[in-house]
């Protein structure tokens, strides 16, 4: 048995799994989720919605970063053995899999959705009175925003954006051309995406039934609407996705907002990476698709509804199905802030450890509100990362800065697919007299820190929050994240320091209590591991539990295959990539990893280490990929409050004791569901129980919460 699992790790000679291929596994785990039948309708809907939308980015990045490869001509291997241009051709067939899933999965949910009084029906099903009434709709809402786009000698192939549905119209002329009979033309149509995709049949009255027709359907239906004198020979849909990626020279950028308007705008016209048609599609219309895209590759013949990504929308509009989703959740107010009125006043008393989406995002929005009423208040700074569309944090940095506040506010242009927006809020922080910066050049500021300064006692108190998501209070309703609010000197020095490295020309700073990226966590992350190595070798307990997204870089990789050779125990929480393989012999026996894929998407990231006795535990931004350790600006903060460890450290355990969402990664780089004898326990409902995992975390401590005064002495953790 041992010898096998040893064949299977080592196959072709790798010891590690490929990033994209495990990337791959991961959108298959989301599919399971669509898949399972404990799962409400549509929330499988949602999840279908999900493993489409991941493909969509997998493809305009990761595709294209290999595609862009193999123009080059470059056929180096990477570290797990992978030459781009047999990377490709592997991914090609695990996502041609994929995709006949997704669809096969599609049907069955639509079957079960007509159960439930809910249908997608073709034209042919609509009765006379359904159709006049679409026809109505069809002038009146869709005519009027279509725009027909021919394709001849005096009319070159348009721009076709990416992710974007369209339609491919073949047509004959109504007189045909003597000289040339059997020629045919061509036009493009886009699908406008500001109309619902899903559009409401009129019913009969008194039904609870509700069908949906895709737009799409009815553009077919009326195609000929739009061209007079034509005869419509075949209509088919089509969508293609383009490099989605941003190369910037940040050196010579004279202004980095504006390059990064220029890059949006090229990366619209970005080369295609995939084409997805309609099954069936017209040989006139495919040939003219294959040539003016210059693909390298066959398109996806798709039997269904181009882009799936629509059902995330479609399913949370349908009214009165509740009982076909997860019951509705309702943020908790952290206990600690819940009965006071000055929560700078309860920070200055005891740190506080907040858990999203358990606990209600709110507190850090109030936490900025009233730092910028406070007259004490003197300076405030913050990263932002991605930021929501509506978000309250700014107005509250607005309203700090229009009262006289000092206000830094470092935000991240390149954050991918939220360049637009974070452009946007910068020029409003900037309006508003807010010192903006937009980080360092070369790397990003993946960072999660607020500084508020205060004047106290003829002094000056800083209070800090670090985290490990965004500051983004939409998806801090369905992401799981860890932060903590603190006065603690030494952290609120590093953080001081950290704005200072960011906006000036500070020299590396001795951190007291941060772990830094690019030039200081991998080292500490090194020693801590390393610490733990030695206390292997001497007999001691030696463990390391952490949980991450991706753990991708080949040195952290190597160094967690050695720590598990002197006996260090490890248990990895990681939802997404995974490039480790564990439990081989004589390489990583020693080494347990498990993935979660939920209702809520697991995003925190926790370490912990044994410490020789006393666990000493750690919160970050940070996932161990090789960007985050080397390209991007991240903080690892120690949390020093006892009790507040314990707390993750009851959330670690709890999360490794899931048996119902977890999926254990198996030496050959596959994922199977956690089985046990013990009775189910699916991690994310227990820990939807604020006040029992934080009961339990002051238990194990006990209930002594504040350790200002012990605090005196230097960290064991620094």
């Amino acid at each position: 048995m041992k010898r096998a699992l040893y064949r299977s790790a080592s196959r072709h000679g790798k010891k590690y799994i490929n990033r994209d291929l495990s990337w791959i596994e991961f959108n298959r785990r989301v599919l399971e989720e669509a898949e399972d039948p404990s799962t409400p309708l549509l929330e499988r809907l949602q999840f279908l919605s999900i493993t489409a939308s991941n493909l969509d980015e997998f493809m305009g990045v990761r595709v294209a970063g290999l595609k862009d490869q193999r123009k080059a001509g470059l056929n180096k291997t990477d570290f797990t053995g992978y030459t781009p241009q047999g990377l490709i051709k592997r991914i090609m067939k695990r996502t041609e899999r994929f995709v006949r899933d997704q669809y096969r999965t599609y049907r069955e949910l639509m079957r079960l959705l007509s159960r439930e009084g809910v249908s997608i029906v073709s034209w042919d099903e609509l009765s006379p009175t359904q159709g006049e009434a679409l026809k109505t709709y069809f002038q009146d809402i869709v005519y009027p925003v279509l725009t027909p786009m021919a394709v001849d000698v005096s009319r070159p192939f348009p721009l076709v954006h990416s992710r974007e549905v369209y339609l491919a119209v073949v047509l004959r002329p109504l007189v045909p051309d003597p000289k040339n009979e059997d020629r045919t033309y061509c036009a493009i149509v886009q699908v406008p995406s500001i109309l619902p995709r899903a559009v409401l049949v009129p019913g009969r009255r008194n039904s609870r039934k509700q069908s949906y027709l895709l737009l799409e359907d009815l553009i077919k239906r009326h195609i000929g609407l739009l061209f007079s004198g034509y005869a419509t020979e075949a209509v088919h849909a089509f969508r293609v996705t383009r490099n989605s990626d941003l190369t910037l020279n940040e050196e010579e950028a004279e202004d980095l907002l504006q390059e990064l308007e220029k890059e949006l705008r090229r990366r619209r016209r970005g080369f295609p990476v995939r084409l997805e048609i309609e099954k069936g599609m017209h040989l006139d219309a495919l040939e003219l698709l294959k040539d003016e895209l210059e693909l390298d590759d066959d398109p996806y013949e798709i039997e269904g509804p181009l882009d799936l990504s629509f059902l995330s929308k479609f399913a949370g509009s349908l009214a009165g199905f509740d009982h076909l989703r997860y019951p509705k959740a309702e943020p908790v107010y952290p206990a600690e802030f819940d009965d006071e009125d000055d929560i700078l006043a309860v920070i200055r008393d005891r740190d506080v450890l907040v858990y999203h989406p358990y606990e209600s995002f709110e507190v850090v929005n109030d936490f900025l509100i009233d730092a910028a009423a406070d007259p004490d208040v003197l300076a405030i700074k913050m990263t932002l990362y991605r930021v929501d569309a509506h978000s309250v944090l700014v107005q509250a940095l607005v309203k700090a800065a229009e009262s006289g506040k000092q206000v830094t506010v470092v935000v991240e242009l390149k954050a991918r697919f939220d360049e637009e927006r974070n452009i946007a809020w910068a020029r409003v922080l900037e309006r508003a007299g807010c010192h903006v910066v937009y980080g360092l050049a070369g790397l990003k500021t993946h960072a999660k820190v607020t500084l508020v300064v205060r004047r106290e006692d003829g002094t000056l108190r800083r209070y800090v929050h670090v985290g490990t998501g965004n500051y983004n209070e939409s998806t801090a309703k369905f992401y799981t994240d860890a932060g903590l609010f603190t006065c603690h000197p030494d952290i609120g020095a590093d953080a001081s320091a950290l704005f200072n490295e960011m906006t000036g020309y500070s020299t590396p700073h001795d951190w007291r209590a941060f772990a830094v990226a690019p030039d200081a966590l991998k080292p500490k992350l090194f020693d801590l591991i390393d610490r733990e190595i030695e206390y292997a070798r001497a007999g001691q307990p030696a463990r390391i539990t952490a949980k991450m997204n991706s753990l991708s870089n080949q040195a952290m990789i190597d160094k967690l295959y050695e720590a598990s050779q002197a006996g260090v125990t490890i248990e990895l929480i990681v939802r997404g990539v995974c490039c480790l393989r564990p439990g081989v012999p004589g390489l990583s026996e020693n080494i347990r990893i498990i993935s979660i894929v939920d209702r809520f998407l697991e995003h925190s990231r926790i370490l912990s280490v044994a410490a020789g006795g006393e666990e000493e535990v750690y919160i970050t931004s940070a996932d161990w990929m090789t960007r985050n350790l080397t390209r991007r600006v991240e903080v690892m903060c120690p949390v020093y409050d006892r009790s507040l460890r314990a707390m993750l450290l009851n959330l670690l355990r709890i999360n490794l004791s899931d048996n119902v969402k977890a999926r254990e990664l198996k030496p050959g780089g596959g994922y199977e569901r956690v089985k046990g004898e013990l009775a189910p326990l699916r991690s994310q409902f227990e820990l939807a129980d604020i006040p029992l995992w934080k009961t339990v975390g002051e238990y194990l401590y006990g209930t002594t919460v504040n350790e200002r005064e012990a605090r005196g002495s230097t960290p064991k953790s620094s």
